[in-house]
């Protein structure tokens, strides 16, 4: 099988989608940031062909709506629990390729990042993204590497959230990709508004 780009969506509409920024910048501006974000990051990504591109879709019934590109195949997000039951589902469902899951309001990221990702995984048990915050903004897994223990524990929304998620993969031989920020806050979306437009266009 090819190798996997996971894409973690959610449906862009008001009360579901970047609610901790909402409650500092509105609703109607985390929306829009949102939007636009996700539509740029698969311009530059989902129809690479060196990669299928899957969306991970929340909630499940949005699998069918018109939010995203037609050509791109949607898995609900099913499983019960945190935000790590939730990866460990989707990259079990491509248990027999290497798969690369990533969010979809990172502005930076670019084509490379995700071709780079897969290359460490020739060589590699997981590779990750680090985030400026503590936590990442992209997480793969060799094909069929998938340790009893895989992100169970982490400190989710925390600087701990990279180093814990280390942490659960045990012994696994890890690989970092470029440290990336991703817009949490009113001060992120601030630094995201200054960006050049090619990057996450606004």
């Amino acid at each position: 099988m090819r190798q996997t780009l996971i894409i973690m969506v959610k449906a862009p509409i008001m009360g579901r989608a970047k609610t901790r920024l909402a409650r500092q910048i509105g609703g109607v501006e985390a929306l829009r940031f949102y939007r636009t974000a996700t539509a740029g990051l698969l311009r530059r990504v989902a129809r690479d062909p060196r990669w299928t591109t899957v969306l991970a879709v929340d909630p499940p019934r949005a699998c069918r709506s018109s939010y995203w590109p037609a050509c791109l195949e949607r898995r609900p997000q099913q499983a019960r629990g945190d935000l790590g039951a939730r990866m460990l589902d989707q990259f079990a469902k491509a248990p027999h390729a290497p798969a690369v899951l990533i969010g979809s309001d990172i502005p930076g990221v670019a084509a490379r990042h995700i071709a780079a990702a897969f290359e460490h995984l020739r060589r590699h048990d997981a590779v990750f993204g680090p985030a400026e915050d503590g936590g990442y903004w992209l997480v793969g897994l060799r094909a069929g590497h998938s340790p009893a223990k895989a992100f169970a524990g982490v400190r989710w929304s925390s600087e701990h959230a990279l180093a814990d998620s280390r942490a659960s993969l045990g012994g696994s031989h890890i690989a970092l990709v470029e440290t990336l920020f991703d817009v949490d806050d009113a001060a992120d979306w601030r630094r995201w508004r200054a960006l050049p437009a090619p990057v996450g266009a606004r």
